[in-house]
């Protein structure tokens, strides 16, 4: 009788992977801004995403370790892994070919075949031969559920860092009627939430008829419970993108498209009520999709930070809300200016007079707007100090000096931490 030994199922080891913890290791990959790139055109803001360099990203991730868990890493995988011709194992291709694979499967990239063209086909004796196929490199895109995904990552990890935090709403010193209770009831007007408050509704009809049964009550004897009045918030994040954003040995872009990313998220999940825009500027100054975040990258541009705080007063005025205000990231002084003709002014050497000046006047509008301007610096050069504490004072908000590690912080306490001084 033929016997049939069956051994333990480990499963192939691209299945072992969490595709989650993957998808954030390679979160700097797919948010990448340019700071790798040698030369720089109009293509900055359509980066070039190739499946092999996706490939070449995963097997990094698995070097790292960590990734894939004990069970599935043999001593020949590993060795495989960390192999210098690596890319060149046809065990590590399949392995990498199944990850890609399932990445798609599963919704967070968007692979793009390349198209094939054949030309006219060329005639002889025997009939027609057609050329070989031009076949360009297989492309990706990451899709809006790897966005929303690195968002809350990032938010994640910057709430973690920050301890133990409400998320809350926007607090004032108003009280309105609602389900949460926050204050001594008043009686009913018309239009209120019938949030009613028994013991006080039944109280007044027993004081005005005296303890009976049935008791009676009149329109004058309803009372509703108080709760906090909640404001909404209409915000615009001012992200430059200038090319000194990836100067100097240091990616600043990255990680502010991170920190602008999860309070995008934290916005959409825990503050229905507020608006959320993203304005690029640089030479000048454009609004952006938030689903397009993750792909904007820096270019050779100079800063025109008026032509940004333009641009956002016009989106901010549009909106009816209670609070509006500016988030500012940049590292750079302002250097650029766009005159009346439409011609850009250009001056990247020290703080030119002329672009101060006509910048100032443009804090000074959105002070007479009612908007207030955060402004998150990247860099802490002695030059800039009094050009950011100038906005501060004139349109009553903070500056926060601080580097591209801390800046989710600040930017989150600072959001989630207004107050009723700031509103009112």
């Amino acid at each position: 009788m033929k016997l049939i030994k069956y051994g333990k199922y480990t499963g192939e080891p691209a299945d072992a992977i969490d595709l989650e913890e993957l998808v954030k290791r390679l979160g700097n990959f797919f948010l990448q801004s340019g700071f790798e790139s040698q030369f720089y055109g109009v293509s900055q803001m359509d980066p070039e995403r190739s499946m092999e360099a996706l490939r070449e990203a995963i097997l990094r991730a698995l070097q790292e370790g960590d990734l894939l868990p004990d069970s599935a890493m043999s001593d020949e995988l590993r060795d495989m892994l960390n192999d210098p011709e690596a890319m060149n194992n046809q065990a590590v291709k399949d392995l990498l070919d199944k990850l890609t694979e399932r990445l798609a499967n599963e919704g967070f990239i968007n692979p793009q075949q390349p198209p094939q063209v054949t030309p006219p086909p060329q005639t002889s004796a025997r009939g027609q031969l057609g050329q070989p196929q031009d076949r360009t490199e297989a492309r990706f895109e990451i899709t809006d559920k790897t966005i929303d995904f690195l968002g809350f990552k990032t938010l994640q990890d910057l709430l973690g860092s920050l301890g133990r935090s409400s998320f809350g709403r926007h607090d004032t010193r108003d009280l309105s009627t609602g389900v949460e209770s926050g204050g001594v009831s008043r009686p009913y007007e018309f239009g209120d939430t019938l949030n009613l408050d028994i013991s006080e509704t039944l109280f007044n009809a027993v004081r005005r008829e005296g303890a009976k049964v049935p008791i009676e009550m009149n329109y004058s004897d309803l009372m509703v419970h108080q709760c906090e009045y909640q404001s909404s918030c209409a915000t615009v994040v001012l992200l430059d993108c200038s090319h000194s954003m990836i100067l100097y040995g240091e990616d600043r872009f990255t990680p502010a498209k991170r920190v602008a990313m999860a309070l995008s998220h934290l916005i959409r999940t825990q503050y229905p009520g507020d608006t959320l825009s993203l304005v690029l500027f640089h030479d000048s100054a454009e609004e952006v999709p938030l689903s397009e975040l993750a792909r904007v990258q820096v270019g050779p541009y100079y800063t025109n930070t008026r032509e940004g705080l333009r641009m956002a007063q016009r989106i901010l005025l549009r909106q009816k809300k209670d609070m509006r205000q500016i988030v500012m990231i940049t590292d750079g002084k302002p250097s650029a200016l766009t005159l009346e003709d439409g011609r850009i002014y250009k001056n990247a050497f020290g703080l030119d007079p002329f672009v101060v000046g006509q910048t100032l006047e443009e804090v000074n509008k959105c002070k007479r707007a009612g908007i207030m301007i955060n402004t998150f610096m990247l860099a802490s050069d002695y030059s800039l100090v009094n050009f950011v504490q100038k906005i501060t004072q004139m349109c009553r908000g903070k500056a926060y000096f601080t580097t591209p590690y801390t800046l989710g912080q600040y930017l989150l306490m600072d959001y989630m931490s207004r107050k009723t001084k700031q509103i009112h």
